[in-house]
Order: C-alpha cells, then structure tokens, then sequence
C-alpha cells in the first residue's frame, strides 16, 4: 500500500471516528406534542411573549408580529383568515405562530410554551400548540395533581402522564393533533399549571415511560377509587392485562367518601324519566361495588339505564355508590372520584407519604409493567 493511499484511508477513518463522537455529543431530538387547545371555535385569538413569527400554509411569512400584539384567526367556508383590531391580514388554508427566543404563545385565554399552529375544524377553528413533551408535561403534571404534594406522587403522575401522551402520539396518525388539553385527554392548562415542584418532578424522570411487553402503555389514572381500583373489563368492558384491581390507599382524600341527595323530581328531571319515580335499583355490580345498570321505576313503567349514565346525569363523583329511596328523595352514599382504572392520585400522594419511590407506586398501580426509556 501507498503513503498517499495509507494517509487517505486513515483521513477518512478519522472524519468517520469524528462523526461518530459528534452524534454521541449531540442531545437526542426532542419528543413533539400536538395538544387541542381550542377545538372548532368560532375565532381563536393568538399572540406572542416576544417578536414571533407568522407563517401560512406553505411556510411563507406572512408578517412579523410584535411581542404582545394580539391577533384573532376566523373561518370561513374551510379557509382561515387572519385580523388584527384594524384590518384583515391574510387568508390560507393554515396559520403558523412561532415566537422568538423561547417565549410563550398566547391560545385563547392563556399561555403556552411552543408553538401554534391553527386549521380550519369540521365547524370552526382548531388551534393546536406543538410543544416539547417535557415542557407539556410541566403544565399537566401540575394540572392534574397539587403542586404541593410529596415528590415521589408528582414523579408518579409524571411518568404516568408521559406514558399516556407517548401512547396516544403513537395512534394519532392521520389526525391533526395528538390529545385534547381537557379530562378527555389530560388537562393542560399551560404556563398557569407549572410549579417549580412539577418541572422537578419531569427533569428528575425524564425519558422514562412504563411499558408492557415491550410497549408503552395508556397509563390512565383517576383522583380516588374509593379503597380498591378496578380490573379495566370490569368499567370499559375491554380486558387490559396492566389495567387491574389492586388495594388503594387514598384513605385520605377528601372524597373517599361522599353523599349527595336529590328529590325525586330532580332525578326524574335530570335522567329524563318521563313520570313519577317510585324507586330506582341497582341491578348488577362490579367486583368493587361499582353500579353497571340500574332501573328507573315508576308511573310511566321501566327505564334501564348505565351506572355511568346515572353518575354522569346527576354528576356524582364515581359509581361506587348506594341507594337510599324514600318518598322524599333519594340519598347517594358513595365512595371515591372518577372510573377507578389505573393509577389513584390520592392512592399515588399516600404510598409516598408511607415513603415509597415512584418506580413502586407505578409498578404497584399498572400491574406487570416495566420502568423504561423512550
């Protein structure tokens, strides 16, 4: 071999070792969100903490917005048009805000970090923030449990709340965003649900998510289940092998036990009884004591209902609950908020105040899974 071809093969086996060493240096690329924040409104208003950014539907700028200048977005007939208090500005099939220097983006009636993109709905706008998966999760970590509580609970609801957006990143395919920033999904409420507590709680778990046989899991959760959670097929009919009853200790929460009473006008009212109610029944359970179909009886015969449709009528805080009928009502006695899945909140706060990490409330809650990295 050559000096010149020896010197050439050792040139190219060093620019190779260099490349390697840079990708090894360079942080892994962030994890994107696509959160709803408004969904078909009739006009979203937008804005910007710091010189931002606006763009159309083919990447072209539209005009530089000044910091704290607001803007509202309209549709008409599946286009956008985009104002400000003195004068259209533009129309596209799409608008984009992104601010300068990391600031903050104003949806509707809040901040947000990221950035906002707003589409034409079926019957409206849809403003969707994409957002890093840790900067989201600041917000829900702090959205979802108090600030206040111990650590370990809010790592727990960290972990859980990754777990459950991973998941849903994953099935979103073909759809604008990802989840919505209410309890359908998990609510997000921005800059207003962060606390120096949460961003402690997501730095210190970062990456990690629970998996099932090699998959993330929907990790839902609940705020109390009333002393034990419930196996998945037991609530929402569908077996979920990581999804099963185990003992709660949320003891302690304010709504382990509740009691609400209404007459029988109220409820007939309420559940759309057409006659006179004379009794109402539960006529089958879960293993827990969760209400899965009741009769409505009275003048104008038989209504069968759901337990969840009776909850959710006269908003009770779960269907772990009994009846007390007499002719001048009915009183509800019941236990727990929420459907009882996965992980309780108040369960999470009360195995770390008995001074258990969050990897044990999380394998506790979501039977046979593993604490992974994405």
């Amino acid at each position: 071999m050559t000096i010149s071809r020896t010197l050439t093969l050792l040139a190219r086996r060093s620019w190779w070792g260099a490349l390697l060493w840079l990708l090894w240096l360079l942080p892994a690329q962030a994890m994107e969100i696509r959160v709803a924040i408004r969904n078909n409104a009739e006009q979203v208003q937008i804005g910007s903490s710091t010189p931002g950014i606006v763009r159309d539907s083919r990447g072209q700028t539209v005009m530089q917005l000044s910091e704290l200048e607001p803007l509202s977005v309209d549709e008409t007939g599946g286009r956008l048009e985009l104002l400000d208090a003195r004068s259209r500005l533009g129309e596209s099939r799409s608008f984009w805000l992104e601010p300068s220097n990391n600031g903050f983006v104003w949806i509707g009636d809040r901040w947000y970090r990221g950035r906002v993109e707003l589409v034409p709905g079926e019957d409206g706008v849809t403003a969707i923030n994409h957002v890093d998966i840790d900067d989201y999760l600041y917000s829900v970590v702090g959205s979802e449990m108090p600030t206040s509580w111990p650590q370990e609970a809010l790592r727990s609801q960290a972990v859980a709340a990754r777990s459950y957006a991973v998941y849903h990143r994953g099935k979103a395919r073909g759809r604008s965003f990802d989840l919505n920033s209410t309890q359908s999904s998990q609510v997000y409420k921005g800059i207003n649900g962060e606390a120096g507590s949460t961003r402690s709680a997501v730095d210190a778990t970062e990456g990690k998510v629970l998996t099932h046989a090699g998959r993330v899991i929907e990790a839902v959760f609940h705020s109390s289940s009333g002393g034990h959670t419930e196996n998945s097929e037991h609530v929402w009919s569908k077996a979920v092998p990581y999804l099963k009853g185990v003992p709660d200790f949320d003891q302690n929460a304010p709504v382990y036990s509740w009691r609400s009473e209404f007459s029988l006008e109220e409820v007939g009212d309420l559940i759309g009884y057409p006659g006179t109610i004379e009794a109402v029944e539960v006529l089958s359970r879960s293993p827990q004591g969760r209400a899965k179909r009741m009769n409505i009886m009275g003048d104008e015969g038989t209504l069968t209902i759901t337990g969840n449709t009776f909850r959710n009528k006269l908003k009770l805080r779960s269907t772990k609950f009994d009846l007390a009928v007499n002719p001048e009502g009915i009183t509800v006695s019941g236990n727990g908020f929420g459907h009882g899945i996965g992980m309780s909140q108040w369960g999470a706060r009360g195995m770390a105040e008995r001074g258990h990490e969050h990897d044990e409330i999380l394998t506790h809650f979501y039977k046979g899974t593993r604490l992974g990295s994405l």
